[in-house]
Order: C-alpha cells, then structure tokens, then sequence
C-alpha cells in the first residue's frame, strides 16, 4: 500500500489524528520539501513526534526517478507532503504511477492554504477562479530577464469574470521562497508594460505563515504591498475581483485593508 499523507500548513502538529496513525503504522515513511514544506518544523521536529525515521526524496527521486515506489508493492509506504495531499500534479503522477504497477493507493487529507487563504481573508471560497503560479524571472540564451506574463493573463480572465485570484509563489532550489513583496513586484512590472492598470491601484492581499499562531495577513493597494514585511516564508497572493460586502468588512478587519473598499462592496 502506498499511502499519500498530506501534513497541514506550518508545523508537525498540523499532520491529522489518522495520517499520523498511518505514518507510525508505516514500514517506511518517506517526504519530499520542494512542493511545499512546513516553516515551522523541520525533519527532526517530525521524527520526534512521528516516532519514526524520515527519509527526504529529492526532485529527480520524485519526478525522475521514484525508484522507492518498488518497495510499495511488499511493504506498506507512507509518502508526507506538505499541505494537502494531490495538490500538486507531481503527487497525481505519483498515484497514477503507483497504480500501473498495481499498488493499491490511499489519500490521508490534510489541511490546505487553498482553504485557509478564504478563512484567514473573508474572501468566498466559491468566488476563486483559476490559480496562477508566479515564477522567478530567467535569463534567455540572448542574456534577456524574462518574466512570465501567464500569471498576469489569468488574473484579468478571472477578474473580467468577477472571480478572485490565488497567486502562487515560485519556490526554487537555487533562487529561494518567492515572497509577496517580490511577486507584486514583477505583477507590477507586467502592468507598467502592458500599460493596463490591472494591478496598480488595486487592492492585494499578502499572506504569510498561514498556520503558524500568528500569521500575517495585509491588505492594501497592490503598490503598498510591494514594501510591506511579511517576514519569513511561505508566503501566498490573492487578487480580488470586485468585492461583495461582507468580503469588504472582512478585508478591512481582519487584514487591515483601507476601508474605503466598504462603500464599493457589493451585495450580490
């Protein structure tokens, strides 16, 4: 059995009463970190409550090579990921790999920043529209920086369609923990090009350390946001659409967002 456990959003003690039961029931017990990763806690802290050896996987062991999924067919593997399980697509792969070799597969759910981002903001879950993944910029062969537009281009599709953006930000080996600060920036720059005005003026909102006993969590016009500290990472983007009322009450109390935004809140 292979059996995919999601861990929650910021420490050890995010894992669930029943992922935590299959971790130490587990013949062996393996993680990746570079999806996502608690903050808060790192592989000794979960060895140490988990009562068990961890083994890190690297990308090419993921992606590449998952020559561990081998030992699934005699022995009963846990593989722990950060947040919820099957988010990303390289956990999907996992799966269906799994399942052509006839390993028996079962998900243990944890909890997500895609849900926590509407608890933490007031923002309607049933409001959010395609996510968007902002990655570092790179240099072409012709020494150009190059930064992706895609993102910019599914934040106005979900905006002309009155739908609220969650804005993932790049994790990379070599170039770090994207973070607010830094994606504004390059959404900001992308608006300055294409001289629409998408973002600038806008209201954002930045979440930091979602999980964690004080995450931080600020709303305000997008080019405020670009200077604003939100400390260390993980850090995660919303772009609202227009703003039904209640959605505007909860941005300006709970993420201190300029309360003007209470006149243009909508009611329906």
């Amino acid at each position: 059995m292979l059996y995919f456990v999601g861990l929650g959003l910021f420490d050890e003690k995010d894992v669930s009463v029943k992922g935590l039961e299959v971790i130490k029931n587990a013949d062996k017990v393996y993680v990746e970190f570079y999806t996502s990763r608690l903050m808060g806690a790192d592989k000794e802290k979960m060895e140490n409550l988990y009562g068990r050896e961890i083994h890190v996987l690297d990308r090419q062991e993921v992606e590449q090579d998952p020559w561990w999924l081998e030992e699934a067919k005699e022995m009963d593997i846990a593989f722990l990921t950060g947040g919820d399980t099957m988010v990303s697509t390289t956990h999907v792969d996992i799966q269906l790999r799994a399942m052509e070799l006839g390993i028996e597969t079962r998900l243990v759910h944890g909890s997500s920043i895609v849900s926590a981002i509407c608890g933490l903001t007031g923002l309607q879950n049933y409001r959010f529209g395609k996510a968007a993944t902002i990655p570092h910029p790179y240099t072409s062969t012709r020494g150009n920086t190059i930064i992706s537009e895609t993102p910019y281009d599914t934040i106005l599709h979900n905006r002309q369609m009155g739908l609220h953006t969650a804005v993932f930000l790049d994790i990379d080996m070599n170039k770090g923990y994207m973070t607010v600060n830094q994606g504004i920036e390059l959404l900001l720059k992308i608006d300055e090009k294409r001289g629409q005005n998408l973002i600038k003026g806008s209201i954002a909102v930045g979440i930091a350390n979602a999980g964690s006993e004080k995450p931080i969590v600020k709303a305000d016009f997008a080019e405020n946001l670009e200077s604003y500290d939100f400390g260390s990472p993980l850090h995660i983007v919303a772009i609202p659409a227009d703003l039904h009322f209640v959605e505007a009450e909860a941005l300006v109390k709970l993420a201190g967002a300029p309360e003007y935004i209470l006149e243009e809140g909508e009611e329906n």
